[in-house]
């Protein structure tokens, strides 16, 4: 089977597409072979810089969707031909796969491949953003950053659902549609900082309940300044830019958080039903993932320069 593989840190021409042995599933693993990987800013951080959980040669990727294709020893709740689906598998840009039978979910019938794979990474942490970062409520005034990207169109759609309001924010002109498609209530074109009296203006000078700030550290004083008294910043860029700040720095009593969708689905259980909730939302036409751009597996490279070049919109995915 072939993989993409990384040596060192780097650019996107550090991503070699290597040949390896087919995985075989140890003790409560599962041999699966891959029909879609997704692609996230998370693997171009693992390919740029030393993140603490990963260490180096590895094969990049963390989500996807396949067909299990061999059994280890004690798994029982799964069977040869299942389709499943995981948020998070370190070296998922692989043909084949051996992973933890814990990590995985059926995939109902009426979801296809692009969309269970769209849905697991971005839609289980837009799950986790709108829930138990800060649960949305009829009304509530939500910044989203990144807006047209894969998480944002999540978000949009997820806050709607719940009755929330959008205000989003996009880098480019071209993206406005998209966001407005996705259901948001305002759409404001902003590539950094500076857009704080733009959302006080459109909350009627309180500010939002909520921003989900996945901008990086050029974003996050203006996140702070556009949030009401107690507001909750969710900030999820660390791998675009850690900053540092003061704690008393943070204005109006705003409140932090470094959300990580490890913690909304911490076991098996809390796996499988926030996965249903989410197939839920599908089945509603209340949660379509879109697609912004298929590449061959063996193509990884280009993804990775398209989704850091912030032209792309929607959810990319990796094709075997």
């Amino acid at each position: 089977m072939h993989a993409i593989f990384v040596r060192e840190h780097g650019g996107p021409e550090v991503m070699n597409w290597a040949e390896f042995p087919d995985p075989a599933p140890g003790p409560g693993e599962v041999g699966v072979r891959l029909r879609a990987a997704g692609v996230n800013f998370m693997d171009t951080g693992v390919r740029k810089m030393p993140v603490p959980t990963w260490s180096l040669p590895a094969v990049l990727g963390v989500e996807g969707v396949g067909i299990v294709t061999e059994l280890g020893e004690g798994v029982q709740d799964l069977s040869v031909g299942d389709r499943v689906a995981w948020y998070y598998h370190q070296g998922s840009y692989a043909e084949r796969l051996a992973i933890p039978a814990e990590s995985l979910v059926r995939v109902p019938d009426d979801v296809d491949d692009e969309v269970a794979a769209a849905v697991m990474m971005q839609g289980l942490t837009a799950n986790h953003f709108t829930t138990e970062t800060y649960a949305i409520r009829p009304g509530d005034r939500a910044v989203v950053h990144a807006a047209a990207g894969g998480v944002g169109l999540a978000l949009t759609q997820l806050i709607k659902a719940r009755g929330g309001k959008v205000i989003a924010l996009v880098s480019r002109e071209e993206k406005v549609p998209v966001a407005e498609e996705a259901g948001a209530d305002h759409v404001l074109v902003s590539s950094g900082g500076g857009f704080e009296d733009r959302v006080r203006d459109l909350t009627g000078g309180e500010g939002a309940h909520v921003v989900y700030d996945g901008g990086g550290s050029e974003t996050l004083r203006s996140s702070q300044l556009a949030l009401r008294p107690h507001g909750v910043h969710a900030y999820y860029g660390v791998l675009i830019g850690n900053p540092t700040f003061r704690p008393m720095d943070m204005p109006n009593s705003i409140l932090m958080s470094y959300p990580a969708v490890g913690d909304h689905v911490p076991t098996r259980e809390a796996l499988v039903r926030r996965t249903n909730e989410l197939f839920d939302f599908v089945r509603k036409g209340q949660f379509t993932p879109r697609i912004g751009q298929r590449y061959a597996l063996a193509d990884a490279a280009q993804a990775h320069r398209d989704i850091e070049s912030r032209r792309t919109t929607g959810k990319l995915l990796l094709l075997p």
